[in-house]
């Protein structure tokens, strides 16, 4: 929660970033509660599952907070959280694109450029500047740590972005080959992420409380709350966010 990625992505959303004192359970009690109650609930009723799949984890995960969790007598609060929330004034915000929250939590940081390839280091990999901006002494780039195949040169005095740069490639280079631009995609959501829980069949192994939750929640014929890990839309492989 300290790393550079996490302090800007949240300053750019605007979020005040507050963190507990160490060693201080007590100051995020809510999250707290509800890691015991995944831990002795959900996490009980996966025990004998063999062979658990991200997949199913996530589906067991998505119809348990959603027919159980969010529907039970909140102690604090004195009602169930669903109730609660159709019940008070709303305060959220739309949540911006996944394109948008990729960009936002990245570290920023200006590199040296080598005048004689129009290329810059990072993190012991070159990346090749557009030519267009290779009059740039320091360019300013945006990237996480964990994901370098998103690596984003921005303007210094605004932070948009101006172009995604791509390591290095000698071997084209010497042949005098160039990268093509691939064409601007509207994002679409997968077929696949849109078909109806119901569909997927659970596993016989799961206990009969969590195979009804699911069972509930299919009923509602909603798309899955979470990207399921390699199924990223067309807008991902834009060259810009």
């Amino acid at each position: 929660m300290l790393a550079a990625e996490t302090s800007g992505g949240l300053a750019t959303l605007g979020v005040v970033h507050d963190t507990t004192l160490p060693y201080s359970p007590d100051q995020n009690g809510k999250q707290e509660c509800f890691w015991g109650q995944l831990e002795g609930r959900l996490m009980a009723m996966l025990e004998g599952v063999p062979d658990l799949s991200l997949a199913l984890l996530n589906q067991a995960t998505q119809a348990w907070v959603e027919e159980e969790y969010n529907r039970a007598h909140h102690s604090e609060i004195g009602c169930a959280p669903l109730e609660r929330y159709l019940h008070v004034r709303d305060v959220g915000r739309p949540s911006p694109s996944s394109a948008e929250l990729r960009f936002a939590f990245m570290r920023e940081e200006s590199r040296s450029l080598r005048r004689s390839d129009g290329t810059v280091k990072l993190q012991g990999v070159r990346f090749e500047i557009p030519s267009a901006y290779r009059t740039l002494r320091r360019p300013r780039l945006r990237w996480a740590t964990w994901d370098k195949s998103h690596v984003h040169l921005v303007d210094e005095k605004t932070g948009k972005a101006l172009a995604r740069i791509f390591p290095l490639d000698k071997i084209a280079n010497a042949d005098g080959k160039r990268r093509l631009l691939a064409p601007v995609a509207t994002a679409t959501v997968p077929a696949a992420q849109l078909a109806p829980l119901a569909e997927r069949a659970p596993a016989s192994s799961i206990p009969p409380l969590l195979e009804k939750l699911m069972t509930a929640y299919a009923r509602h014929h909603l798309a899955p709350g979470y990207l399921p890990k390699g199924e990223h839309s067309e807008n991902d492989k834009e060259d810009t966010p």
